[in-house]
């Protein structure tokens, strides 16, 4: 087989193909990827002669490059071809498709495929996402360069290696990229979310099931609501109750107070009981009200414990709970009475008692208080967080600066929670 130098998809198709006399045996129609190490590589070429399609093993080429293909076999020893779906075909299922280019975090659009010689095989080494793959279609690309001299600029490449693609739609998963699953996992949550609501419902929901639990989770909250319901509706129950049960309590009561009761209602069902319910205490609560607001993942000590001890317990708890801004000191009555800053904590002497650190002129607000007068008072404040705490007295939550902020400012249509 000579492969001589590189070659891009649009470089074959249409390209007649020659059996040893130099007869033609047909026009490239397509080619068939698989699995290959380490890239996926072609297998067959479709060709077409006289409206029927053939395939071509790869075994049977002796000259595969730009300017010629040729074969060892004639006519007659040709195999007739019908399209299937098994098969994975570079110009119907990558050529114009979607992909994630992981490196980049973003969606773009295969505009051409580049091919290169590996040993013995032809491999897929990159995508061309940029200008110059749509030119070289149209097959005016030296054109569009010699115009762009004229003004002193270049037409630039703009290729993407296979290592930084994540493929969307589902057939596409026959391909077994070298992209490691934590390359995508390793996105922020927000770039996670905007690349699956540049897609469509069905390439989106592939993406989302594929990411790991506590990636899902973290990325799921990124979404406008009404992505949210599509995506956990057509899950599998247990797969949608591991990504609930990984959020915080409040966004996880974000999500399922969108969801059709019933479906709701199961998936509570098939998480732990301990986060169960304390999904449902902040799905009992209006969602434009502090309680509707706030989440129920917080840290208390008793006042008589010292900052040494305290600190020792915050290594162990902190890890479990979302968002530490304070530590809440409650009575053995479980009483909001002080509340001790993170950095008044690091700054104290080891032996002091919390009590004796601890502010003790609260502001508190009640599950009850409209989300603007909690906002209000966090401003005029100055407080990264709030605690809400019913008419006795008792802690019930925290109403945290962000939460404020995503209230009164939106990433997303504003969310209306249903009571359950």
């Amino acid at each position: 087989m000579t492969f001589v130098g590189d070659v891009f998809l649009s470089d074959l198709i249409k390209k007649p193909v020659l059996d040893p006399k130099g007869e033609e045996l047909g026009r490239v129609k397509d080619l068939i990827v698989v699995k290959g190490e380490p890239l996926p590589r072609i297998d067959a070429l479709i060709i077409e002669r006289r409206k029927q399609l053939y395939k071509l093993p790869w075994k049977d080429l002796s000259i595969f490059n730009k300017r010629i293909i040729s074969a060892i076999i004639y006519s007659e020893s040709l195999m007739p071809y019908e399209i299937t779906e098994d098969d994975l075909l570079a110009v119907r299922d990558i050529l114009d498709k979607q992909i994630v280019d992981a490196n980049g975090a973003k969606v773009v659009r295969v505009n051409d495929i580049k091919l290169e010689g590996y040993k013995s095989d032809a491999v897929l080494i990159a995508v061309d996402v940029g200008m110059r793959g749509i030119l070289r279609r149209l097959g005016i690309e030296k054109g569009g360069e010699d115009f762009l001299k004229m003004f002193r600029a270049q037409l630039q490449y703009n290729l993407i290696s296979w290592n930084y693609i994540q493929l969307l739609a589902p057939k596409l998963t026959a391909i077994s990229l070298t992209v490691p699953r934590q390359m995508v996992s390793e996105l922020h949550p927000a770039d996670i979310a905007e690349i699956i609501s540049q897609v469509p419902h069905k390439e989106g929901a592939t993406f989302f099931k594929n990411l790991d639990v506590d990636v899902a989770a973290e990325a799921l909250s990124e979404l406008k609501p009404e992505t949210q319901v599509e995506i956990i509706s057509g899950m599998d129950t247990d797969k949608a109750a591991d990504i609930i049960e990984e959020m915080p309590p409040d966004e996880a009561a974000d999500v399922l107070s969108d969801l059709p009761a019933e479906k709701a209602k199961e998936i509570l069902e098939h998480i732990e009981k301990e986060e169960a319910e304390d999904i449902q205490e902040l799905l009992g609560h209006e969602e434009d009200t502090a309680g509707g607001l706030m989440t129920n993942e917080f840290i208390t000590y008793p006042p008589e414990i010292t900052v040494g001890e305290a600190i020792e317990r915050f290594k162990q708890n902190a890890p479990e709970v979302e968002t530490v801004y304070y530590i809440y000191i409650a009575d053995k009555d479980e009483k909001l009475i002080g509340v001790v800053s993170l950095r008044e904590l690091l700054l104290s002497d080891y032996d002091s008692k919390l009590s004796d650190i601890m502010e003790t002129k609260l502001k508190t607000v009640s599950p009850e208080t409209d989300e603007m007068e909690v906002a209000e008072v966090i401003s005029k404040y100055n407080l990264v967080a709030i605690p809400v705490v019913d008419a006795e007295g008792l802690i019930l939550g925290i109403v945290t600066i962000d939460d404020i902020v995503d209230r009164i400012i939106p990433p997303a249509a504003k969310r209306k929670r249903r009571k359950m």
